[in-house]
């Protein structure tokens, strides 16, 4: 049969995406981390090198163990002020120095600040990576903190929480909702901080941080890309071994014990539309149930063909936006998130009501086994294509690393296969009951006289920058 110009170029475009998804999944079965090595140096920087010559570029990752997480009531905020401040210049490169130069160099950076880590990365060509290693060794010693800076950083700090939470009624609610859902560990905080907090920062504040928390027994570096791993050692040993160690802070924090009643809170703000979210605390990826709840999120929300979307957007047309988020990576017990957005006219108890019978129908019904190969098929595919980008190959080990070990990245595939429709079964009437969540609803006031109202976001990420 003869075949126009356009089916050839059809055809071969799909043995091209067929060839390239075979190359990824062998990859991905055979485990990244057979390919990846790490050492430690000296003075306490782990170091975890992936070689991937697919481009001549290298992303290189300097990532400290300090977020949110690692601050104090009255003090929040400091992790992601100083995120700002390691921008500002060092006694040998002036403020703004570092992004000009790696831009110079044809890179591109930046930096990201969550409860759990604050992580700066450049990505650059393969022969200029020296440019980036020789810049973040000097940050990490050398920083220097001026009052000037400071004052007007902690301004431009200010306006951005009045922005992405002050002046959007859904992350608000969300901010809300995690200060009521955890009552003792320090996700009870926001990761920019609570507002009067960050106005009471002090450029002491900030230096004590930075040397309790910037050191080479706190930090660890990932680079993925263009090299040799004998040369990048003998570069990264030059560059960075003789910083002086420091000490590693304790990470261990406190708990929130279970929850014994479900707890409920309101928010009103100017909004066009309600909001509602349910919040249910889980284990993170330390314990096997996380990976089940991995499989519920497919389930409940994994595209248009998931149970929210098809029921509640498309089948009883109450939602606008209907999806869920599991919180695996984070390094403490977090939460699972539902959350809701109700079409004009609709009640969000409308919402609720039909958002917990389709959580009721996974604790009673078992999940037909076609439903559950699709969902693990995405979840599948959707980790392998994550690993075709150097970018997301470093993050992806950096994220392991600081909620457990980069090694768990070859548990991730295996542990979902395993899950059963028993499992998931035994999973929603363990944690997604009532007893065990928070409910924060947003509810809609009025635009201010010549105002219009913020639509808000999802609130779905939560790093900031």
């Amino acid at each position: 049969m003869k075949r126009s110009p356009g089916e050839k170029r059809n055809l071969r475009a799909g043995a091209i995406f067929l060839l390239l998804f075979f190359l990824l999944l062998t990859d991905a079965q055979a485990g990244l981390g057979d390919r990846v090595f790490e050492t430690t140096l000296s003075n306490g920087l782990k170091v975890i090198l992936l070689e991937n010559s697919k481009a001549t570029l290298i992303t290189f990752h300097i990532w400290y163990r300090v977020g949110s997480r690692n601050e104090d009531w009255g003090k929040t905020g400091l992790s992601h002020m100083l995120e700002h401040m390691m921008f500002k210049g060092t006694k040998k490169y002036g403020p703004e120095d570092y992004s000009r130069i790696i831009q110079e160099n044809g890179g591109q950076t930046n930096a990201f600040t969550s409860r759990d880590f604050t992580g700066y990365f450049a990505t650059l060509r393969s022969d200029r990576i020296q440019v980036v290693m020789d810049l973040e060794a000097d940050r990490m010693q050398n920083l220097d903190l001026r009052e000037e800076d400071f004052v007007t950083e902690r301004m431009v700090v200010m306006e951005e929480r009045r922005q992405r939470t002050e002046d959007d009624p859904q992350s608000f609610l969300m901010e809300q909702l995690e200060a009521t859902a955890f009552q003792v560990q320090p996700y009870h905080w926001p990761i920019i901080g609570w507002m009067e907090d960050i106005k009471r920062i002090t450029l002491e504040d900030l230096k004590e941080h930075y040397q309790t928390y910037y050191n080479p027994a706190n930090s660890f570096l990932v680079v993925v890309g263009d090299f040799h791993r004998g040369e990048m050692l003998s570069r990264i040993e030059k560059t960075f071994g003789g910083i002086p160690r420091g000490v590693a802070p304790r990470q261990e924090k406190p708990e929130d014990p279970p929850q014994t009643g479900e707890r409920r809170i309101s928010v009103k703000k100017e909004a066009q539309l309600p909001f509602l979210v349910m919040g249910y605390r889980i284990p993170n990826l330390r314990h096997p149930d996380s990976y089940v709840l991995e499989v519920v999120n497919a389930i409940l929300s994994g595209g248009k063909s998931s149970r929210f979307y098809r029921k509640l957007v498309l089948e009883k047309q109450l939602a606008l936006e209907a999806d869920s988020q599991n919180s695996h990576l984070s390094k403490d017990p977090a939460l699972f998130y539902i959350y809701a957005v109700p079409l004009p006219g609709k009640k969000v108890e409308e919402v609720e009501k039909a958002l917990e019978e389709e959580i009721e129908r996974l604790q009673k019904e078992p999940v037909d086994q076609r439903e559950l190969e699709k969902v693990k098929n995405q979840l599948e595919s959707s980790f392998i294509y994550s690993q075709d980008s150097l970018f997301f190959q470093a993050m992806l080990l950096a994220r392991y690393e600081i909620a457990q070990n980069w090694q768990g990245i070859d548990q991730y595939l295996p542990l979902i296969q395993r899950v059963t429709p028993e499992d998931i079964q035994r999973v929603a009437r363990q944690y997604l009951i009532p007893d065990n969540r928070t409910v924060g609803t947003l509810i809609p006031l009025p635009p201010k006289p010549g105002q219009e109202p913020p639509a808000g976001s999802s609130g779905k990420d939560r790093m900031i920058r």
